[in-house]
């Protein structure tokens, strides 16, 4: 491994809860293949397959109701680029990305596309060097706390404007309140006001997806409520 980057990895595999035995499978999903002939395309193939996998198996036990179609847009939902990417963003690996001058340049650290492919690839590397369980395991982790419901696999928006409508309630509106960083790699802080209701904030690296984020978890914290209200009923 390189020297320079011997900390960040190994925090990165305390992160994950898994030290490498091949500690160049972990390297090589780090590495575009702007920076070299060895990068993670491959990994990121087999990862894409470990992470859907997973993902089909979590929504199976958690979503017994649900029919194939269903489950099929939840798993869409999951593994699609914005999901990925905040995932990546969590792992801590816009730092970590091995990239060529020219992609560094031009704002590949913060890509979406590519933190969401070296997501994939990292799962890629975990089943290569310990099996599908310890991969699954990490995957599954990184959906703790993430709302599994029938309508995941809706378009936030049309799924939270659903919700509003069938309860004769006002509709969300949607505000941009900060864009970070240069032009070409910007993310988008959007919040989501419904009336009698706390605002809920989302981010994301288009207008778009930041609404998404938000519409999904504005729908998330009305489903809480109503269960409490539900549970607090006598």
């Amino acid at each position: 491994m390189v020297d320079s980057q011997a900390p960040a990895l190994e925090a990165l595999q305390h992160r994950l809860g898994h030290r490498f035995r091949r500690p160049e499978l972990l390297l090589r999903a780090l590495t575009h293949r702007s920076h070299s002939a060895d990068h993670y395309e491959r990994l990121e193939f087999l990862g894409d397959a470990v992470l859907g996998l997973a993902v089909s198996t979590l929504l199976v036990e958690r979503l017994p109701q649900q029919t194939e179609g269903e489950l099929s847009r939840a798993r869409a939902a999951l593994v699609r680029q914005d999901a990925l990417h905040r995932i990546a963003l969590d792992l801590g690996l816009p730092a970590l990305l091995r990239l060529g001058e020219g992609e560094a340049r031009s704002g590949g650290r913060t890509r979406a596309s590519i933190l969401a492919d070296a997501v994939e690839a990292l799962l890629g590397a975990l089943y290569l060097d310990a099996g599908f369980e310890v991969a699954q395991r990490v995957a599954r982790h990184w959906y703790d706390g993430v709302e599994l419901h029938p309508g995941l696999g809706k378009d936030a928006k049309t799924a939270l404007q659903e919700w509003l409508q069938g309860r004769h309630r006002p509709l969300p509106v949607y505000e941009v309140v900060a864009i970070h960083g240069q032009a070409h790699a910007q993310t988008f802080e959007v919040v989501c006001r419904v009336e009698g209701v706390a605002p809920a904030l989302g981010r994301g690296p288009s207008r778009r997806s930041a609404e998404q984020v938000a519409a999904a978890a504005m729908l998330a914290q009305l489903q809480s409520q109503g269960a409490l209200s539900r549970a607090a009923t006598p």
